[in-house]
């Protein structure tokens, strides 16, 4: 179960920082994913591949972590889960991002790419943890109550 999460959080991250990526090359994207380190004080003075990586292990983390607590929401379908919290998610962080009031003129400046890659990806997230997590379960429930090598 555990190398499950690390591999999906790693293709979320990757899939997630490739995405940024090319929103930001293409413009769709009004701001530099890479601002951060301007922002925080860290890694201004190094490479660009390096910064990319150090944001894709921070977004690996992020996942996993949302993984992790997502496995355990069954109740909650996945498609409606990942379309509140990433949608929410990503209305955040451009909300701090572009330091916006809070009038409803602000939702123009807002990137509906952005949106709709990081609900993907939380979608992708939340639907394999709620997928593994299930199956998990079902597994459990049909154990033989006696070990393999007993004869019946």
């Amino acid at each position: 179960m555990f190398r499950i999460a690390l591999i999906t959080s790693l293709a979320a991250s990757i899939f997630l920082t490739l995405s940024l990526s090319g929103l930001a090359l293409f413009k769709f994207i009004q701001w530099n994913p890479l601002d951060y380190t301007e922002r925080f004080n860290i890694l201004q003075n190094s490479h660009g591949s390096i910064q990319w990586v150090f944001l894709g292990l921070v977004l690996f983390i992020i996942i996993f972590i949302f993984y992790w607590i997502m496995q355990y929401v069954a109740l909650v379908p996945a498609f409606v889960s990942s379309l509140l919290i990433g949608g929410l998610v990503a209305l955040i962080i451009e909300w701090f991002i572009f330091e916006l009031p809070a009038e409803l003129n602000s939702f123009t400046k807002l990137s509906i790419p952005f949106m709709i890659t990081v609900i993907i990806t939380a979608r992708f997230v939340f639907e394999t943890a709620s997928f593994h997590f299930q199956a998990n379960a079902n597994e459990k429930q049909n154990e033989l109550p006696y070990e393999d090598t007993v004869i019946k």
